[in-house]
């Protein structure tokens, strides 16, 4: 096949658009700074594209999800499971974290901030606003015209379970809306279709703005930061997850496969948001029943936080090293205990990361909320990271989670993730067994 044939076929993958748009945007910003307000523009554009049909989404999946065939002592079972799962894999992101930092030590020979930093005071007013008792009143919604609005995923999820509920309720009588509500799915999966294929260009947008606005010299003063977290992230992915997937016998390398244009978007635009729509159709069309991947994945989204987990253990650790501070063991363990709170308790809150990293640290009365002015130069650096392993832990999540249900068809998932052809059995629900 001549050379200029099989540059076409792989300029026509997804993928391989998306990482020509990403170095192509490292090259612009490096070479354009100026650029970067445009770039970010075009960025910000296409996230937003990608968050106007996340909210019908997530309504219609779950709602045709519970109604179509589920019952809520399974969705109650469910979302008990996913909060287990979610709370014992964030500690355990937390705790590696806090070692990592401990035996790397980063901080270590960083000069500390001396001028008084502007964003550093708003976000440390923002921390002090932040209610964290309220957190779970909040989850219900009084305009839930507003939560729509607003894309508060987790208000949208607790009115689409009660809505889900009562058109259950209706039985027979119910079913003509039901269709409507699964085919107004199929049209916004086809309109997401249209989007996803400017993801090339999201992907260039973020990443020139992040060359171009921070450029490579904030890497040179807090490159082992930066190298220390990456390396953190993938031990995480690689050891934790990976042992989980080979308990339940799923394939780790498999899966990343089959979701490598979801990470190579989130790379790009920094955000694990631009592809929940996404993910959700994948992980459907392998097998996942439509009702489980629509109630974890949302949920995951605000309470399974990998990666920020792991950035926010590292960054108190961190800045406990740049000022000099020996942390004790009991310390330690109480910056676990409240990052286990203030982490679920940011979700949906715009800059949450930083907002719960000043909101931990006024709570442990120890560290200089000041040092935060050191992290805000590396920390869009870091997002990339974060959203990646936020975006791989959602996913393996709800496989898992589908699995120990009982509600994937191992079948199809074989065929439609692993390549794999399995042998034809006469009784279909042997084949969720396998």
């Amino acid at each position: 096949m001549p050379l200029k044939a099989i540059a076409m076929k792989y300029l026509k993958i997804l993928y391989v658009q998306v990482i020509i748009g990403i170095l192509a945007g490292v090259l612009v910003g490096w070479l354009y700074p100026n650029f970067s307000s445009t770039a970010k523009l075009i960025s910000e554009t296409f996230i937003n594209m990608i968050r106007m049909v996340i909210a019908p989404v997530i309504f219609f999946t779950i709602v045709s999800g519970v109604a179509g065939a589920g019952n809520m002592k399974k969705v109650g079972r469910v979302g008990l499971k996913a909060l287990i799962y979610f709370e014992v894999v964030t500690t355990l992101a937390l705790i590696i974290g806090l070692i990592t930092a401990n035996l790397v030590k980063p901080g270590v020979g960083v000069s500390v901030p001396h001028t008084t930093n502007t964003q550093v005071a708003e976000i440390s007013q923002q921390a002090s606003k932040v209610d964290w008792g309220e957190f779970f009143s909040h989850i219900v919604p009084s305009n839930i015209v507003d939560a729509f609005a607003k894309g508060d995923i987790l208000q949208i999820l607790f009115f689409s379970i009660l809505f889900a509920v009562g058109l259950k309720m209706l039985g027979t009588s119910g079913q003509s809306l039901l269709l409507s509500f699964e085919k107004i799915n199929k049209v916004l999966f086809n309109v997401l279709k249209i989007i996803m294929r400017l993801s090339p260009v999201g992907a260039f947008g973020g990443m020139a703005y992040t060359i171009g606005k921070f450029g490579f010299a904030t890497l040179a003063v807090l490159g082992k930061l930066l190298l220390t977290f990456y390396i953190t992230g993938i031990l995480f992915i690689f050891v934790v997850l990976h042992l989980i997937c080979r308990y339940y016998k799923i394939n780790l390398w498999r899966l990343l496969s089959y979701i490598k244009e979801e990470i190579f978007i989130v790379l790009g635009s920094s955000s694990s948001e631009a592809v929940l729509p996404s993910v959700m159709q994948k992980l459907t069309a392998a097998g996942c029943e439509k009702e489980v991947v629509g109630l974890v994945i949302p949920t995951g989204y605000s309470f399974n936080l990998d990666g920020t987990t792991i950035y926010l253990s590292m960054s108190v650790i961190f800045l406990a090293q740049v000022f000099g501070i020996d942390l004790t063991i009991g310390q330690q363990l109480t910056v676990i205990g409240i990052l286990l709170l203030t982490s679920k308790g940011a979700a949906g809150v715009t800059g949450s990361g930083f907002i719960v990293l000043a909101s931990t640290l006024a709570a442990l009365k120890v560290i200089p909320l000041e040092g935060l002015a050191l992290l805000i130069g590396v920390d869009r650096f870091m997002s990339e990271g974060r959203a990646i392993i936020n975006f791989i832990g959602n996913t393996i999540a709800t496989v898992i989670i589908a699995k120990s249900e009982n509600e994937v068809d191992m079948a199809v998932y074989r065929r439609v993730v692993e390549k794999k052809i399995m042998p034809v059995i006469a009784k279909p629900e042997l084949a969720r067994a396998i």
